[in-house]
Order: C-alpha cells, then structure tokens, then sequence
C-alpha cells in the first residue's frame, strides 16, 4: 500500500501497472533529488537518518541498509520496513524484488525481522506520520461452508484422517509449510485456492483446478516444480472460493475452517495445534496474529 504523506491526504493511491508508485516527502529541508538508478558513491546513511527524523519524527528508525536495492535505502522500524530514494525525499511502502533471483526481498526481512510477522502483508504501518492501510474486515469466529461448489476444492490426505477445510494461495509460504503439518496428522484436507498473491496464484489454481490430478498438481504446486498447461475447464469454483474469502474478510492466506462447525483459524498452526483444533478441543488458541500469507 502507498500511503499519501499530505497532511491531510485524500484517499490511498495505486500503483500504476509497471510503475512503483511513489509518495513525495515535504521538500522544506532541501535535501536534492536522487535518483532510483543508484549512486556511484556509497550512500551516507547518517543524511538519510537525519532527513527521516526531520521529515517522520514519530516514527522510529531502528536500522537503514542502502546496499543492493538499486538505489533505494531499506529502512526498519521495529518490526516493519519502508524504502526511501538516498536523499529521502521518496518514500515507497510496498514489496520490492529481485527480478533475476526471482527473489521477495521485503518478505525475507520482514521474516528476519519478525519471523510471525505477516509476510504478505510486507509494510504495514510505519508509524503517525504514515496513514495506516485500509484495516481489512474482520474474519469471523465461524463461517458457514454452505453452498461452495465441490468444484472449487482439491481433496487430498487420508480418507479416514480428520477433515478440514483450508483456504490457500500456491505462492504462499506459510501454505506450504501447513501442507506438511496436515500431512503429520494425516488429515483429510479439501483446499479451496484463493488468489491473494494475483494474476499468478489464480494461474497455477486454474492449473491444478483443471488436471487431471488435481491432488497431485497441488503437492507440484507447493514443491515449487512447473505445472502443465492442462485443457480449459470449469473454474467457476475458484470463482465461488474468491467469493466465498471476500465476503468473510480473509485478506491471507492460509485461513483454516474445521466443518464441522464451521470454526475459523487465521495463519499458520503446526501439528500439535491443528491435531488440538481439528478434535474439537476448546483449549486451542483461535488468535489472528498468526503466521500467514
């Protein structure tokens, strides 16, 4: 999210397709323009710290890296990141990537940073001087699975394990890892893909949606392997999925529901606690700080 630093902003702005949106810091300290393009010379990090604290005195400055982002300076502040141009006059909230690593580098900080930290969610608020994002609606203690076409759902594990249901995203990290956590207990999962990471999550669901495995395109999918171009088909239940998370606030990934009542775990959860939730045990803690993507 890019968040207008105008005293009295408007509304959010978006980034244009291709572009890094960009919000323009006060200029009344005069510290000149530079350039995303990098500087031939080290950067002086002490300037930039000092063009912060005048420009965001609220907010707190823990460290600030200006090596290997193409001319941005990464900036923390406690358990989140902004980047800012080296005379810190821009100030980007948003994830940047190394395109030729293929590579989330505001996410591998964030975890480094803060390892329960949401790592999709990459800035959140920096402090009073930056608008916070829009808060996304609350997810409730249950849901109702109700009316959600068995179309939209890849069913895999054990038969006779304990069912749950989870909504997931292929490019989500903490999905993954709570793909080999289900696979511990030998639960019967149904997974109904969302798109929360875009155009490219709903391509690889589509790709799994559409196989003739289903369940076994979605362990390729989480291992990271290439999935095939299958024939077209009905993806009106990634429709309804989408839909579905919408309609009850689920802003990551993954969100587990447990069906037989409906009761809703937001994030990551390892084996003992899903084992613990799954039962029907009222002693596992249903909090939505968790882990998720």
């Amino acid at each position: 999210m890019i968040a207008s630093l105008d005293p009295k902003p408007s509304r959010w702005l978006r980034p244009a397709a291709g572009i890094a949106a960009l919000v323009t810091l006060s200029a009344a300290t005069g510290w000149g323009v530079a350039s995303f393009a990098g500087a031939a010379s080290a950067p002086d990090t002490g300037k930039v710290r000092a063009a912060l604290k005048l420009r965001l005195p609220k907010t707190p400055i823990d460290a600030i890296t200006c090596k290997g982002l193409g001319g941005l300076c990464e900036v923390a502040s406690k358990s989140t990141l902004f980047y800012v141009d080296r005379a810190a006059k821009y100030l980007v909230i948003g994830r940047v990537y190394d395109m030729e690593a293929r590579q989330d580098l505001t996410a591998a900080r964030l975890l480094a940073l803060n390892p329960d930290l949401l790592a999709a969610g990459a800035a959140r608020r920096t402090g009073d001087d930056v608008a916070p994002p829009p808060q996304r609606a609350s997810v409730p203690a249950k849901v109702s699975l109700a009316g959600l076409p068995a179309s939209g759902a890849v069913t895999w594990g054990p038969a006779n394990g304990p069912r749950v249901v989870v909504f997931s995203d292929f490019h989500c990290g903490y999905c993954k890892k709570l793909e080999g956590e289900l696979k511990a207990i030998g639960a019967r999962v149904e997974e109904r893909p969302i798109s929360i990471f875009g155009a490219a999550s709903r391509q690889d669901a589509k790709r799994v949606i559409c196989s003739p495995r289903p369940d076994v395109s979605l362990h390729m999918a989480y291992s990271g392997l290439a999935l095939a171009n299958p024939k077209p088909c009905d993806t009106s239940g990634l429709d309804a999925n989408e839909a579905f998370a919408k309609a009850h606030g689920f802003g990551g990934t993954p969100v587990i529901v447990r069906p037989s009542d409906g009761a809703v775990l937001e994030g990551f959860r390892p084996a003992a606690a899903l084992r613990t939730f799954l039962s029907g045990a009222s002693t596992v803690s249903i909090t939505k700080d968790q882990p998720h993507g």
